[in-house]
Order: structure tokens, then sequence, then C-alpha cells
């Protein structure tokens, strides 16, 4: 069966995560390269572990969650649509299990706040990894004088954290934020698509999306 490793350890994938990391550079959107997708991959794994789902889920995950982004090698618009596509035709020459393309798949093409609907339990752990994922060494510009809102919010947040409660009802996203560079609301402004995504997300999983800034409880 297909692992999490081989995957990361391919040279192809890595090439397409890279190049499509090296365009969103250019059109001026935050990091997206290998600290995010792995980040993302372990995230996904350990919603998945802690809710108590199956080793093989866990790794499909996993993979779902490294293997998210590469559509942004084709357009930011309707990444995740290209990206799913494009991780059909990669599984599919690692020999995958059909049934384990398909839900791998499945939640790539739903991630995206625009589009995106947790459809299965994978697809939903893989909407609140990737969203969960906010933090100031994602802003590439290093010109605070000429931060966006995108910059300014993404680089407010010097501390996040994503954790399941033991009694498995709710899952908290914590987020530590220096209003120097962004308020809450600039956030909420931002990202309530997301956040809102994410409700649905835990919804489909059996938990309470809880969203905690500054000590403050927003959802």
């Amino acid at each position: 069966m297909l692992t999490y490793e081989t995957v990361s350890k391919s040279e192809t994938i890595r090439t397409y995560i890279t190049r499509a990391d090296e365009s969103l550079g250019a059109l001026g959107f935050t990091e997206h390269s290998f600290s995010h997708v792995i980040h993302v991959a372990r995230m996904a794994g350990y919603i998945m572990q802690t809710m108590g789902y199956d080793m093989r889920t866990v790794e499909l995950a996993k993979i779902a969650g490294y293997l998210h982004d590469i559509g942004n090698l084709v357009n930011r618009k309707d990444h995740s649509q290209s990206g799913a596509v494009m991780a059909w035709s990669i599984l599919n020459d690692m020999d995958c299990d059909p049934a384990e393309i398909a839900t791998i798949v499945t939640a790539i093409g739903n991630h995206d706040e625009g589009t995106g609907v947790p459809v299965n339990p994978v697809a939903a752990a893989l909407i609140l990894a990737d969203k969960a994922d906010v933090r100031r060494s994602r802003v590439r510009n290093k010109d605070e004088a000429t931060f966006d809102i995108h910059d300014r919010v993404n680089y407010s947040v010097t501390d996040s954290s994503m954790t399941i409660n033991d009694e498995k009802t709710q899952v908290t996203l914590q987020l530590s934020v220096d209003t120097k560079y962004g308020s809450v609301m600039d956030y909420c402004e931002i990202f309530m698509g997301r956040m809102i995504l994410c409700r649905k997300a835990a919804q489909r999983l059996g938990l309470e999306f809880k969203l905690i800034i500054n000590g403050q409880h927003l959802i």
C-alpha cells in the first residue's frame, strides 16, 4: 500500500510543490511550500487518529495533506480542483488503490473555502488542518511598511494551535495575535469564510468548532 513516506520522498511531487509555491510567491501569496504541507499532513493525521479512525485512514489523510496544494502549479483559481486532478494522475501512476485515490482526491478537491464541502471525514480533517495554519513565518514580505491586510493578519499571529479535547466533543483553534500588526477584526474580515467551513468540517466529525483569539471565545 502507498504510504505517506513514499509520497513525501517523491522527487516529482517535491518539484510540483516547489514550483507551485514559486508561482504563489510571484503573485504575493503567503508560503505554501514544504513547511505548510508537512504541517497540514501531520495535523490531518492527528485529527483522524485522535478521533479514533484506523491507521490506514490516518495515512490517507496525511497523503491528502501533503498533496493538497499542488494545484497552485496550474493556477491559484480553482486550485483545489486542478490539484485533485493532478493527484489522481500521480497516485494512479504510483499504483495506489482506486478506492484510496478516490478518498484522497475528494478531500483535495473540497479543501478550499470557495467551493469546498466536508463530504467525508478525510476531507473534514484536511479542511481543519489547512485553515489552522496561520502564522507569522508564512509571510514572505519582510517590509512591514508595505504589508497588505493578508500580510498583517498572518504576521500578527505569533502562536497558533489546534487541539481536540479529551471527550472528543470540541476542536479548538487558539491564536495569539499581536495587535500591533493586525486586529482581531482584521482576522475575522479575512478568514471568516474559512472559519465557517471549519465549523462545518468539525460537525462532519461530530465535533463543535471553537475559535479563541487572545483568550476571547469568538466562535
